[in-house]
C-alpha cells in the first residue's frame, strides 16, 4: 500500500541526514527519493527499487524537480505493470533507448576500426575498409545495426562467394562479426547475426604457401633472383628477404632509422605479435644495404614505392617473382618456411631459437615470453651461418643451364 508521504514542499526542503552524503526517503511501494550532497555537488532523484528473478534492481526514473511526485509515481506504477507481465523495467528501458537510436552499421564500422585496429598497419586498415566499402556498405551500411538480420549477412557473403572469392567471403564475415561484437559491447545492439553464418559458407581450401625446402631448388631460385633485371630497389629486396626471412610486409616497410650499421641490427615491431623484434644483419645484407643507401638513404623507407612517402607496395615483389617465372616456386612469405626447415634439418639449430628469430610467440621453460634480446648472440651466429649456407647453395650450381 503506497504511503505517498512526500509532497513538493517536503521534497524541496529535504537534505541528507547528518553525517551522510546520501539519504534515501521511502515514498512507498518501492519508490524512493534520493537526496545527495557531498559539499561539491548535489542532486535529488527518484528511483524505483524492485526484485526481478530474485535479483534486486534499481530503476532510475529521473531528477527532481524535472520529475515531480505525481510523474514519478506514475512511472513507478508503469514499472509495476511491466513486472506483472514478467518484464524487467531496466531492460525495457534499454530497449526503448536502442529503438530511438540510429547507429548505422557504417558508423559503427568506422568507430570499430579507429578503436580496435588502431595498432594495425595502415595497409591492413585500408584493406579491411576497402573490403567493407565494396562488399558490405552498399547493402547494410545505411541500416541501423540493431535491425540487421542473419539472412542479410549471409546474402552479402554469398555474393562474394559467387565471384569465386571464398576466402574473402570468410574475411568479410569475420569483420562483420567483430563490428557487431563491438556494437554489443557499447550497448547499441543486443545480438550478433554473424555467429552461425560460417557454417552456411563454402569452406576455405587449404592453400599452403609455396616454400622450397630442397637445397638444390633453393639455390636455383636464389640465382634467378640474383639475376633480376629491373629496379635496383626491388632487386635489393629480392636478395635481402631470403637472408632475413621476415614477413614480406615488414621488409617492405623497413625504415632507415631502424637500421643500425654499427651493431648490424634491424629493430622494429613485429607485425603479427606487436612485440619489439631484432633481426641480426649478416655481412651480405649489410653490403646490399650500403649500396642501397646511395639510392634511397634520403627517404624514410628503405624500399620506397613510386610515391617516396610510402613503402613499396605488396604487389611489387609478387610481380617480380611472376616476371622471373617463380610464382609457382616461391612467395615472399615462403622464405620463412624455407628458413625454418633448413635451419632445423640442415644446420640443426634449436627450434626455439629459430622460432624466436621468426618473431613467433615463444616461451622459455618457465612459461615466460622471450624478450627481443634473448639468445641474441646465438641468433647473430645463426643468421650469418644461414646466409653463408644460402650463398653456397647458389654458387654450387655447375652452370646457368641448371637455372630452369
Amino acid at each position: 500500500m503506497a504511503r505517498h508521504i512526500l509532497n513538493h514542499l517536503i521534497l524541496k526542503n529535504l537534505k541528507p541526514k547528518e553525517g551522510k552524503k546520501i539519504t534515501k526517503y521511502n515514498d512507498g511501494d518501492g519508490l524512493y527519493f534520493w537526496v545527495y550532497d557531498d559539499g561539491v555537488r548535489s542532486y535529488k532523484r527518484w528511483v524505483f527499487k524492485y526484485t526481478f528473478h530474485k535479483v534486486t534492481k534499481e530503476f532510475a526514473i529521473g531528477k527532481f524537480p524535472e520529475w515531480g511526485a505525481y510523474d514519478a509515481r506514475e512511472k513507478a506504477e508503469e514499472c509495476r505493470g511491466l513486472l506483472k507481465q514478467g518484464k524487467d523495467p531496466c531492460l525495457e528501458k534499454k530497449l526503448t533507448i536502442l529503438a530511438s537510436q540510429t547507429n548505422l552499421f557504417e558508423e559503427l564500422a568506422s568507430e570499430w576500426m579507429k578503436i580496435r585496429l588502431a595498432n594495425h598497419s595502415e595497409g591492413h586498415k585500408k584493406h579491411v575498409w576497402a573490403a567493407l566499402v565494396r562488399n558490405v556498405f552498399p547493402y547494410i551500411g545505411k541500416r541501423p545495426i540493431k535491425d540487421i538480420l542473419p539472412p542479410e549477412i549471409l546474402g552479402i557473403c554469398r555474393r562474394v562467394e559467387k565471384r569465386g572469392a571464398v576466402e574473402t567471403a570468410h574475411r568479410v564475415l569475420s569483420a562483420c562479426r567483430r563490428i557487431f561484437d563491438y556494437a554489443i559491447a557499447i550497448g547499441v545492439c543486443l545480438n550478433n547475426p554473424c555467429i552461425h553464418i560460417g557454417s552456411a559458407l563454402k569452406p576455405i581450401k587449404e592453400n599452403h604457401l609455396v616454400a622450397p625446402t630442397d637445397p638444390k631448388q633453393v639455390g636455383i631460385i636464389l640465382r634467378i633472383c640474383d639475376s633480376y633485371i629491373g629496379s635496383p630497389i626491388v632487386r635489393a629486396a629480392l636478395k635481402i628477404l631470403p637472408y632475413v626471412f621476415t614477413r614480406p610486409g615488414e621488409l617492405r616497410q623497413a625504415k632507415w632509422e631502424d637500421i643500425d650499421f654499427y651493431t648490424a641490427e634491424w629493430r622494429f615491431t613485429a607485425s603479427k605479435t606487436s612485440q619489439p623484434h631484432i633481426v641480426p644483419l649478416c655481412k651480405q645484407v649489410i653490403e646490399i644495404l650500403k649500396d642501397l643507401y646511395f639510392i634511397t638513404g634520403k627517404e624514410k623507407y628503405v624500399f620506397p614505392g613510386t610515391d617516396k612517402n610510402r613503402a613499396m607496395s605488396n604487389n611489387t615483389l609478387i610481380m617480380a617473382y611472376r616476371r622471373m617465372g617463380l610464382s609457382k616456386e616461391i612467395t615472399g612469405h615462403g622464405w620463412r618456411a624455407t628458413a625454418r626447415t633448413l635451419l632445423d634439418e640442415v644446420l640443426e639449430y634449436p627450434p626455439y631459437i629459430i622460432d624466436q628469430q621468426l618473431a613467433h610467440r615463444v616461451k622459455d621453460p618457465n612459461g615466460r615470453a622471450y624478450n627481443r634480446t634473448h639468445h641474441l648472440e646465438q641468433r647473430k651466429k645463426m643468421m650469418q651461418e644461414y646466409a653463408d649456407y644460402l650463398d653456397r647453395l647458389a654458387n654450387e650450381l655447375e652452370s646457368k643451364n641448371d637455372l630452369r
